[in-house]
This record gives structure tokens, C-alpha cells and sequence, in this order.
């Protein structure tokens, strides 16, 4: 019998808490966002428990090619581990604080209070016991049903059966069972927030937004983000102010989950209200698929209005309740539907126009909204033969065209920064100042072009990490990014914890792109006469939003 410390549910052997000590110190090293101290605590726990079970699982092969029992571990061997452990944490967690420091220095991030500093161990051991103690209930319901089998079949069998019925019990509960009855959770609490008006958004009074006068969609079906969508945004008025010429009331067509049906309703009633309002008669059309409840970023389309001179007009439509944090990790299939659906419906009717007397077509999508503004496309031919150009922000890892133009990069180019095809129609921007390469290459015609900072997790993160280490980890480093190194199982965690505080940091960081949109916007549209001089004034303005 291998002596352990404590009893029951809660012993631990020696060989799984050496291992576990290494995975709770590998979990200091940083990542792509800065840490407090409860998220520090909670990965140390998680890592920790991962650890163990690895250091547990390769003690028991060790012993069974030795073909040996398990020993008891003495006292003194605890004593030398604990000496160890301490010193081991201390340094690990000093270097944390080093590297998170050099973090929020880079992106100007302060610095978390004493009180989560003192939190972190409390919640590392906490998540580690619970850890450890759910692996051991999933190992005593494995032994309790071999054992109730084994009196309809034999042992081996019965270990079979019972362990795969454990696993697949296991998978469909957290897949389905749990993760789905959550993601229904949350779909019935925020579809109360969807009736919610914003505080100092107000029922248009122009006929150029949906829900205002003559509107085929009413105000109350909008949605959250519809109403705030069609509700703010510069007027014909702030736009004038700007350009110093007159300038026609920006169009913004909407349709919420409530407008109609299904999707491809939705999709036919906003482009009905988009063409009721003028949309096709201006000279830029821009589609935008939102991002989770119908948001469509302020900034994006406040500098695309400004930049176009009040001459545009701007469909979007919503295809869940669920925010966008929410929506990225449960609502792809419903994104990639929506995206398509209106972006069909509005080629369609922009076919049917003589073609001397067809808007400018553009694309946007930010976040989740870039996966689903791709679904209509089959590739970068697709994108310039249909489009005017396209702004992408924010591309999780999963977009399918994203991960095909990067993937497919040409060889001397890097993940962070992919030039695909000589940048004939695709770019990548990583938010800097610096110009978008390749530099001095002809980029005539269609504008295709990708916005992602080397600090964004929504970008860089992906079950991949699990078992596979990306480029991009063995790149130099972006502006605001430290050099990340790629452990097996540690480096996927750390990353995944980055994600709910993806746009917890300051503006330019992160997933959090305000200060690219009229640069890129510029980059893409290149509008008639735009100087430096206008996109400084432009900047200072959305920066406002």
C-alpha cells in the first residue's frame, strides 16, 4: 500500500506531486494577456491537477513493466518534496510577476490589487482538490459497474464496457448534457436583455433606419444591439462637420431575431428595408454579420459612414441572444448560416441592378461576425470577383478562409504576419503602425483585408494547442506580446484562460481593435482625396465612440 498524505478522497501520492510541482510552476510562464491573481491561481490548480494525474498514471506503467507493487513513499522522501515545492513556487511565482509586469507595461494594463495576490493559492488548491477528487468519483464509478457487470460477463469485458462507459458518459455529459443545457441557460437569460433599450438609445426618427418612420421592421423586434445599431451613429450633420461639404443621412438597415422566423426571412426582410430606405442608390453597401445578440462595432461603422461621406448604407441582422463570448464557443453553425443567408440575399437584389448603377459592395465582420462574413465565399478569387473589398477583424483560428490563406502563406512569411499569394487580393494587418506587407507590391482592385494583433487569444487559440505547437510561438514576438513557449497541455489552458479577458485591456490590445478601424478602413475603401490629416481628425473622433 503506498503511503500518502491524508485519507480517502483526499490522499496524494509522491510520484503525481512531483509531476503536479512542475505543471503548477510551467503555469507562471506567460501568455498573451496579463493575469490577476484569482485566474493565476485558478491555472495553477487546473495545471496542477493535470500534472498529477500524468505523474500517477506514469507511475503505475512504470510499476507494471517492473512488475512490481507499489511502495510506500517515506517520510523523509515528503520532506525533501515539500523543501523542493517551496522553493520551486517561490521562484516560479517571482518570475510570474516579472513576466506579468513586462505585460502591463507593454499594453498599459495597472496592476492587480494585494487581495487577489493572496486569493491565488487559496484558489489553486482549491481547484486542484476538486480536480483530483472528481477524477477519483469518475475512477470508483468505473470499478463499482466492472464490478456489477462481472456477473454477466467476464472481468476483462466487464473492465471494457464499464470503462467505456464511463468515458462516453463522461464526453455526453459535459458535451451535451451540461455544455447544452448551459448554453439553453444562458439563451433564456439574455433573450430578456434582447428587449432591453440601452440607456440614451432612441427610436430613429429617420427613414433611413430600420424601425423608424415607413420601416418594414418594427422597433420592438430589433433586438438589444439592433436598436442601439439603427439608434446611434453620426448624422448627416456630424458628418457634414467633418468632410466641410453636404453630406445625405447614412442608411443602417437592421433586422432582429424577432423581425421574422428563421434566417433566411430575417435576411430577405432586411434587404427589403434596405432597399425601401435608398441602400442600393448610394455608392457604398457595406454588409456587416454581427457578432453573437446583433452587435455591430460602433467604431467599424461610424468610420466607414464618415470615410464614405454620409453616401452609404450598412444591413446587419442578429442570430442569437447570447453575447459574443458566449456565441464564439456555441453559436459557429448559427453565425456561418446568418452570414451567408444575407449576404445571398443582398447580392441577389445588387445583381438585379443595371451595372453602371451598383453600390460599392463591402464586407465586414469582427470576431465570431469575420467567420460568418467568410461562409459565403469559397476563397480569394470568390471574395474579389463578388466584393469591392472586405475588412475582417479579430479572425478566430477556426475561420476557414483565414486558416486557408494563412496556412498557405508564403514560406518566407510568418503566422503573426502571412503574406498569401504576394498579396495580390489578401493582406494581413497586425494593428501596428508599421505599413501592411508586402510593402511595394501591387494590391490594385479588390482589398481584402485581415486585422489581428499578435495579443488577440480569439486568434491564436485553438484545440490544436493541446498537442501541437503553432509558428507563431516560435516567431519573434509581436508589439505588445512576450515571447510565449509551447508546453503540451500547459500552453492550451493558458491561452483558454486569456479568452473571457480578451477585451479586458486597453484599446489596441487584445481583441479590442477601435484604434485600427479608420487605417484600415482607409487601407481598404481608399477614398478620393483622404489625407493624413483627415484620418488624425477621424481617429480623435472614434475614439470617442
Amino acid at each position: 500500500m503506498t503511503r500518502s498524505w491524508g485519507r480517502g478522497w483526499f490522499h496524494y501520492t509522491l510520484p503525481g506531486a512531483w509531476v503536479a510541482l512542475v505543471f503548477c510552476c510551467l503555469a507562471f510562464t506567460p501568455s498573451l494577456l496579463p493575469r490577476g491573481g484569482i485566474l493565476q491561481g485558478a491555472l495553477c490548480g487546473i495545471n496542477a491537477a493535470i500534472g498529477y494525474g500524468f505523474g500517477v498514471a506514469g507511475a503505475w506503467v512504470w510499476r507494471a513493466f517492473a512488475d512490481r507493487e507499489a511502495r510506500a513513499a517515506r517520510r523523509r522522501s515528503w520532506l525533501i518534496f515539500a523543501v523542493v515545492a517551496s522553493i520551486c513556487v517561490v521562484i516560479s511565482y517571482v518570475s510570474g510577476l516579472i513576466w506579468q509586469s513586462e505585460l502591463r507595461d507593454l499594453m498599459g494594463v495597472g496592476t492587480p490589487g494585494l487581495t487577489q495576490q493572496v486569493l491565488m493559492p487559496v484558489v489553486a488548491v482549491l481547484f486542484f482538490v476538486a480536480l483530483v477528487a472528481l477524477s477519483r468519483a469518475l475512477r470508483h464509478l468505473y470499478l463499482w459497474l466492472s464490478r456489477v457487470l462481472q456477473r454477466w460477463v467476464g472481468p476483462k469485458a466487464a473492465r471494457a464496457v464499464g470503462w467505456t462507459l464511463v468515458v462516453g458518459g463522461t464526453y455526453l455529459v459535459v458535451s451535451g448534457l451540461l455544455l447544452g443545457s448551459l448554453a439553453d441557460l444562458a439563451n433564456q437569460i439574455f433573450s430578456t436583455n434582447n428587449g432591453i433599450t440601452k440607456a440614451g438609445v432612441t427610436q430613429p426618427t429617420s427613414p433611413q433606419r430600420s424601425g423608424g418612420p415607413g420601416s418594414l421592421i418594427s422597433w420592438e423586434s430589433l433586438g438589444r444591439e439592433g436598436r442601439s445599431f439603427v439608434g446611434t451613429g453620426p448624422s448627416a450633420a456630424d458628418i457634414s462637420n467633418f468632410t466641410g461639404t453636404t453630406s445625405p443621412e447614412p442608411i443602417r438597415a437592421f433586422a432582429g431575431l424577432d423581425s421574422a422566423d428563421d434566417s433566411q426571412a430575417q435576411a430577405q426582410l432586411a434587404v427589403d428595408d434596405l432597399e425601401r430606405a435608398g441602400g442600393f442608390d448610394r455608392s457604398y453597401l457595406m454588409v456587416a454579420t454581427t457578432t453573437g445578440s446583433g452587435w455591430v462595432s460602433p467604431g467599424a461603422a461610424d468610420s466607414f459612414e464618415y470615410m464614405t461621406g454620409g453616401d452609404s448604407a450598412i444591413v446587419a441582422m442578429q442570430y442569437s441572444f447570447l453575447p459574443s463570448w458566449i456565441s464564439y464557443l456555441v453559436d459557429q453553425a448559427k453565425a456561418r448560416e446568418a452570414g451567408r443567408d444575407l449576404f445571398d440575399a443582398v447580392y441577389q437584389r445588387w445583381l438585379e441592378r443595371p451595372k453602371n448603377n451598383r453600390p460599392k459592395l463591402i464586407i465586414f465582420g469582427e470576431s465570431l461576425g469575420s467567420f460568418g462574413a467568410e461562409a459565403a465565399f469559397s476563397g480569394e478569387q470568390d471574395l474579389a470577383n463578388r466584393t469591392s473589398g472586405a475588412l475582417l477583424v479579430g479572425p478566430p483560428s477556426f475561420n476557414t478562409l483565414h486558416q486557408e490563406f494563412t496556412t498557405n502563406r508564403e514560406p518566407a512569411s510568418t503566422q503573426l504576419q502571412p503574406i498569401y499569394q504576394n498579396g495580390r487580393i489578401v493582406r494581413f494587418d497586425n494593428g501596428t503602425a508599421s505599413a501592411v506587407e508586402p510593402v511595394g507590391e501591387p494590391w490594385a482592385g479588390t482589398r481584402i483585408l485581415y486585422v489581428q494583433h499578435a495579443s488577440d487569444p480569439i486568434v491564436w487559440w485553438s484545440p490544436a494547442l493541446l498537442l501541437h505547437a503553432p509558428d507563431w510561438m516560435s516567431e519573434p514576438p509581436g508589439a505588445d506580446a512576450l515571447p510565449v513557449q509551447w508546453l503540451p497541455f500547459i500552453t492550451f489552458w493558458q491561452i483558454s484562460a486569456d479568452l473571457p479577458n480578451a477585451a479586458g485591456v486597453p484599446a489596441g490590445h487584445g481583441h479590442l481593435y477601435t484604434p485600427s478601424y479608420v487605417e484600415s478602413w482607409a487601407t481598404v475603401l481608399q477614398p478620393p482625396g483622404w489625407t493624413a490629416a483627415k484620418q488624425e481628425a477621424l481617429n480623435l473622433i472614434i475614439a470617442e465612440t
